[in-house]
């Protein structure tokens, strides 16, 4: 069985993802908004990619959790933590699948809660968001976080991404 903390915040409430996810996740990445995470993409790839979510759970013992409104259980998208293999640094990242919760604060406030999570639970001393270059809302929101960019830092299989640095200060 996969479990997973359940955080809340004033007005979201972050969860295990799980199949009840899957429609919107789908819906998302067979869009263009997609295309920073990977897609657009085929429904086949959608579940994968879910799957994806929900096993890191198990491999790391952490994850992207479903935000949603607090007393609703409708996904507004992923927020948490992701270290696969192939990833130099343990993340915090984002995406809002409705565009109609953008602009709202609620991926401010979920980041928030999964960072806070990171540094005090689960010990993390750092983090980095890996975000494609021409991502102008990513980039705002990281740096809304107090999140420093990091011209340094190793980038996954050497992609062309901005990386922008959380400090465990910023969660205190």
């Amino acid at each position: 069985m996969i479990t997973a903390p359940t955080l809340h915040t004033a007005r979201l409430t972050l969860r295990l993802p799980g199949p009840q996810d899957f429609s919107a996740q789908a819906a998302f990445l067979a869009s263009d908004r997609s295309r920073f995470v990977g897609g657009p993409m085929a429904a086949g790839e959608a579940w994968r990619a879910l799957a994806y979510v929900i096993g890191h759970w198990t491999m790391r013992g952490f994850g992207k959790w479903a935000v949603t409104l607090k007393g609703s259980d409708q996904a507004l998208g992923l927020v948490g933590l992701y270290f696969p293999a192939e990833w130099p640094e343990q993340e915090i990242g984002w995406h809002l699948w409705d565009e109609a919760a953008e602009g709202k604060g609620h991926a401010f406030e979920a980041a928030t809660a999964a960072r806070t999570h990171a540094f005090t639970t689960l010990g993390w001393t750092t983090a980095v968001s890996y975000i494609a270059l021409e991502n102008t809302r990513s980039i705002a929101l990281a740096e809304r976080l107090g999140a420093i960019r990091d011209p340094q830092a190793r980038t996954p299989d050497n992609d062309p991404v901005l990386v922008y640095r959380h400090s465990a200060r910023a969660s205190q």
